[in-house]
């Protein structure tokens, strides 16, 4: 396991330094403009990943939300139980909670709006003569339904990634040995894994599909579900509080 340690050791070494963790949300909406700017200048080659069917997509992409809970959640639970009190993770795991209903709001409130501004065609151009007004009952009748799609992938792949940066912060102030610093381990390099995988596919996403007005509302509503939550609701007195690393560093602010 020296390997591992190794590797963890670079890994909080490289979120320690404050303009990684400040750089971070501002990478995805450069990439989300950028990538539109490619997309809309066709100077992307299409490739393994321009296509929706391709492995990371089907398995990992559209199960985004469940793989990210899968990690965190025994990452909270193992760091916390060694560390901190149970409210402190009973706190942890209310943020969880909260994420959980920031991403079920947010989708929920995409395919709304894609279905009521959409409308249902025979093909890409062709307009169906009789009325079909919901998108799943368009698909269903093997049409093509057009309406306002929000990048859901733009959304889910920025805030999941911002979730996890924050929530293994602690990372950084953990003191852990034995089996219990071994399987912590093993969770913050998949966590970390997974971000990388997040912020390829969030790049694979902005150079290959959707309009860049969907793309960029996508990703604004992700960094918009970040912000309210860890910059601003967090840091009150009634609210699930920053992770532990979090709160000794804005303690120092304020001494």
């Amino acid at each position: 396991m020296a390997a591992i340690d190794v590797i963890v050791e670079q890994l909080v070494s490289l979120w320690r330094i404050p303009a990684v963790r400040q750089f971070f949300p501002w990478l995805f909406l450069l990439i989300s403009l950028l990538g539109s700017i490619l997309k809309e200048l066709d100077l992307v080659p299409q490739s393994y990943f321009s296509s929706s069917k391709n492995f990371v997509n089907l398995y990992f992409v559209k199960v985004s939300w469940g793989w990210t809970l899968l990690l965190l959640t025994p990452f909270l639970l193992f760091s916390s139980s060694a560390n901190q009190s149970l409210f402190a993770l009973l706190k942890r795991l209310l943020a969880l909670a909260v994420a959980t209903a920031v991403w079920y709001v947010c989708t929920g409130t995409f395919l709304y709006i894609e279905d009521v501004t959409g409308s249902c065609f025979e093909s890409q151009t062709a307009h169906l003569a009789n009325k079909l007004t919901s998108k799943a009952a368009c698909r269903g009748a093997g049409f093509h339904w057009q309406g306002h799609d929000i990048s859901g992938h733009s959304f889910i792949l920025c805030y999941s990634s911002l979730l996890i940066m924050e929530e293994t912060s602690a990372m950084t102030v953990l003191k852990m040995t034995g089996l219990h610093r071994t399987l912590l381990n093993l969770l913050y390099v998949a966590l970390n894994l997974i971000v990388a995988t997040w912020v390829w596919m969030f790049a694979c996403t902005s150079v290959y599909f959707h309009d860049p007005k969907d793309k960029l509302l996508g990703t604004a509503c992700g960094l918009l579900g970040w912000y309210l939550t860890y910059r601003y609701w967090y840091q009150k007195p009634f609210s699930p509080g920053l992770p532990l690393q979090r709160q000794q560093k804005e303690q120092k602010q304020l001494a």
